[in-house]
């Protein structure tokens, strides 16, 4: 038996100086608050709100969202999202993303968190133009018992496909099984709790702005084991892990921050929710 289902379809384009949306739809268990803009760049920002609250056994989510020339989109959640037990039946999200030229997509949400027993798979496309811009992160924690145990879910599969100029350039696959031994279990997560991802493709990426960034990960080797691998072209993907949500943001959001600074005279993104 499944359970409830949502899909959201955005398409961007910039006019009068700012990025609107040209074309919107949502039906079921997925929508967006109203566009809000943090700065004066003209870049939208859209909260993906789930009325539900959580993911439960069988859910089905599609987000699509598609950036017209120059158009420039930061995109996150309104809160965390929450895998509970999925017994039979796994969650799932799919996110298609076709970025245009000039487009620069920044991809943040909250937090996913997974609960006792919760079988998650997370699946994405991107199709971008050589001239595009992608920042997309993640961080994954595990859920907690009212008393402060940690509870161990039972798989978590995230897979991204990402096309650059037409080629394949990257396929990021992660599984994690915490409750198994060996490569995908605890020992895959060196004895840490928390994950954290970033992938970043551009074209200005070059080895002074790696190094910078192995600078910026270095900066936190105290409280993050990070790792960084060059992709097949102008980008990278961050792995990282802790023991603490707030120490995994700082490290993403600090290089975030940097990319902002360096391509685009911006500040970094404040988006305190709460």
């Amino acid at each position: 038996m499944l359970g409830q289902s949502g899909e959201l379809r955005l398409t961007l384009a910039p006019r009068r100086g700012r990025t609107v949306a040209v074309g919107q739809f949502h039906e079921g268990a997925l929508q967006t608050l109203r566009p809000m803009y943090l700065d004066d760049s003209g870049q939208v920002c859209y909260l993906i709100v789930n009325p539900g609250g959580a993911c439960m056994r069988g859910d089905r989510y599609r987000i699509e969202v598609e950036l017209e020339t120059d158009a420039r989109l930061l995109l996150t959640t309104q809160s965390a999202t929450k895998v509970y037990r999925t017994p039979e039946a796994y969650a799932e999200q799919r996110m298609d993303v076709r970025l245009g030229p000039g487009s620069v997509l920044e991809y943040v949400p909250d937090p996913l968190i997974l609960y006792r027993e919760a079988d998650f798979r997370q699946y994405g496309t991107v199709e971008m133009d050589a001239s595009a811009t992608l920042v997309m992160s993640e961080i994954v924690t595990p859920g907690w018992a009212p008393g402060g145990r940690l509870f161990a879910y039972e798989r978590l599969r995230m897979r991204n496909e990402i096309r650059y100029d037409g080629r394949l350039l990257a396929i990021d696959n992660l599984v994690v099984t915490p409750g198994e031994a060996g490569p995908g279990g605890l020992g895959f997560m060196e004895g840490h709790t928390h994950l954290g991802s970033l992938i970043v493709v551009d074209s200005r990426v070059d080895d002074g702005l790696i190094d910078d960034i192995h600078e910026i990960i270095e900066a936190h080797a105290g409280t993050v084991v990070a790792g960084l691998s060059a992709l097949d072209g102008p980008g990278f993907v961050i792995r990282a892990l802790a023991d603490d949500t707030a120490e995994l943001r700082a490290v993403l959001d600090e290089v975030t921050a940097s990319l902002r600074a360096r391509w685009f005279g911006l500040a970094p993104v404040n988006l305190r929710k709460y």
